[in-house]
């Protein structure tokens, strides 16, 4: 019984509204990226690098109310997000956004289009 209750502790809630409008419900594990929730509800993800921040195909807008509770980007994604579509003052990589009891609940959409870098 411990054990379940610890691990649903450690189970974050993430709602991901699709680029077709569709919202899922994910549920991440404490230290998982934003993006691997994302891909394990089956979101359209594509995550061209597989979260080596080296695209932007994990490209996503983190709903307004949460953006104080996640880490400033840093210069490695701010260069990626260069590269984006549609960049907005929320977008950020969902590969660099670890999850933490503090982003349980968190929301965000995903982009119409993303922008891969690699070929």
């Amino acid at each position: 019984m411990l054990r379940r209750s610890f691990a649903r502790l450690c189970e974050i809630n993430v709602t991901f509204k699709t680029h077709g409008g569709e919202i899922v419900k994910a549920k991440g594990k404490l230290g998982m990226s934003l993006m691997e929730a994302g891909k394990g509800a089956g979101v359209d993800i594509e995550a061209a690098c597989d979260g080596a921040c080296a695209c932007s195909t994990c490209h996503c807008f983190v709903a307004p109310e949460w953006l104080d509770k996640i880490p400033a980007a840093t210069e490695d994604e701010e260069d990626m997000l260069d590269m984006a579509m549609d960049l907005r003052d929320n977008s950020r990589l969902a590969c660099q956004i670890d999850l933490t009891p503090e982003l349980n609940g968190i929301e965000v959409e995903m982009p119409q289009e993303v922008a891969s870098q690699l070929s």
